[in-house]
């Protein structure tokens, strides 16, 4: 019997990419799944051929083989199947993000990680791109002491989901939430301290505009400027197009201090690549020293069983590393609940923001964090 042992809570999209990285890892097996859409089940099952396919979130916990625990479900199903976990037998979860969807949700949030024994890692990938991870090792020496961020994502718009759940902001938490909470960990990983002020300008100006689910409209947003001020005075901003597949790259990342300038050039998933163009792009990062000037670029290839595995760069593959080392050895998340949680709180307020036009301060963000 293999170390690490999964029990799978939602299967879609996104839970069969954790799938084929689990299958990569030699000490890790997923035991159980729970899929309720039978076509999304199907193709688990397929990937997954030795694991039961269950009925219920109950008896995935119920196999005592099963030693910890994937969330790969419906947003707006996170918070609550954590607290049914918390409630009947807490084990190791890596939690998709994010964490949760509505701002009245945080006292509950509260209450979940006041009693909760085990571990819980956030799934928030982009940190392990391996150009973003390069990134984040060097800009320190680069910049001299980052005083500019800023985050580009100029991508395709959301995909299909079983039941178009993520057409809405009820059930998705709203762009900024759902999609850039990513980048929102970033920012504040790089700044190394937390938020005092979001202001941002945001809404859906092409994307799903002729679509009708039940007879509604999506709302969900397709563009967006958010500019986040953090406590030691970085300045981060973050560009979000969802309507511009087109792009060579699909995120760029710009970092600038006193002594030069780190960027990261990241291509969205090959297989959304145009075949007649030949090879997909490789991942970049490029330093730009002050003195003396002149850039310097570096490839920053990513193993081609990555990203055959699914796509997001390779990072999921890193991220399920991780988490099986603090399953077989009970180390600490690199990811926690805190992260997970400021992340999902500066998407609130960004939309906030976006929405009154006014900007969000540190006492209204207090009132939503960790």
């Amino acid at each position: 019997m293999k170390t690490v042992r999964y029990g799978i809570i939602g299967c879609g999209m996104m839970g069969q990419e954790h799938l084929r990285n689990i299958a990569l890892l030699p000490q890790a097996e997923v035991v159980a799944i729970f899929e309720p859409d039978a076509t999304m089940r199907a193709r688990a099952a397929a990937l997954a051929p030795g694991a039961a396919m269950v009925g219920s979130i109950a008896e995935v916990l119920a196999l005592d083989a099963v030693n910890c625990l994937l969330i790969a479900s419906p947003n707006h199903l996170h918070l609550a199947q954590l607290e049914q976990i918390a409630a009947t037998r807490p084990l190791p979860v890596l939690c998709e993000k994010p964490l949760f969807t509505d701002p009245a949700d945080a006292s509950r949030l509260a209450a979940l990680r006041a009693a909760y024994p085990a571990p819980i890692w956030v799934a928030m990938e982009y940190r392990y791109m391996p150009p973003v991870a390069h990134l984040l090792r060097e800009l320190g020496a680069a910049t001299g002491g980052i005083k500019m961020l800023t985050i580009r994502e100029h991508r395709f718009p959301f995909l299909e989901k079983v039941g178009d759940w993520n057409r809405f902001s009820r059930n998705s938490g709203g762009t900024l939430v759902e999609k850039c909470c990513h980048f929102f960990d970033l920012m504040r990983l790089i700044a190394g301290c937390n938020p005092v002020r979001v202001m941002a300008s945001g809404g859906q100006a092409v994307n799903h505009l002729d679509e009708a689910y039940g007879g509604e409209t999506p709302d969900i947003w397709d563009n967006a400027y958010v500019i986040v001020d953090f406590e030691n005075g970085l300045r981060a901003m973050l560009e979000l197009c969802m309507f511009a597949e087109g792009a060579r790259y699909q995120e760029e990342i710009s970092a600038v201090g006193p002594k030069g300038k780190i960027e990261c050039l990241v291509p969205g998933p090959g297989r959304f690549w145009p075949a007649h163009l030949g090879p997909a792009p490789v991942p970049q990062v490029i330093v730009s020293p002050r003195n003396p000037a002149g850039p310097r670029v570096l490839e920053v290839p990513v193993d081609p069983s990555l990203l055959a595995a699914g796509d997001h760069n390779g990072s999921t593959f890193y991220q399920h590393r991780g988490f099986a080392d603090v399953v077989a050895n009970r180390t600490a998340p690199e990811v926690g609940l805190e992260d997970g949680w400021w992340a999902v709180v500066i998407g609130m307020a960004a939309q906030i923001s976006a929405t009154t036009g006014r900007v969000v301060g540190a006492e209204e963000l207090r009132r939503l964090a960790p």
